[in-house]
């Protein structure tokens, strides 16, 4: 498999290591939802029927809702169980803040 790109995250300073297996997933389901909004934008240049879009539309929401119970999951069980453990808070109260967020 390739060599993974250590160069500083983009959006803050932290870091999350992850398997090559957990990787491999996450691309994978990336790489649908990205094909689904391919799919939608094509549908709109062929003047497809507006339900039809809009189906295909919540299908790509699904797939995107699905990313994140998996990013959330993998998150509580290693993130924010490792700083518990450590007898830190900080990562519950980002998780809370980040599930407020998500919940609008």
């Amino acid at each position: 498999m390739a060599t993974r790109n250590k160069t500083k995250a983009c959006c803050c300073s932290k870091k999350k290591v992850r398997s090559e297996e957990e990787i491999k997933d996450l691309i994978t389901r990336l790489n649908r939802i990205e094909g689904q909004v391919r799919g939608i934008r094509k549908m709109i240049e062929e003047d497809a029927y507006c339900v039809d879009v809009l189906t295909q539309v919540n299908a790509a929401r699904c797939s995107l809702n699905s990313f994140s119970k998996v990013m959330l999951g993998s998150h509580i069980k290693s993130c924010v169980e490792e700083d518990v453990r450590n007898g830190s808070e900080e990562k519950i109260d980002e998780l809370v803040d980040l599930l407020q967020k998500m919940m609008k």
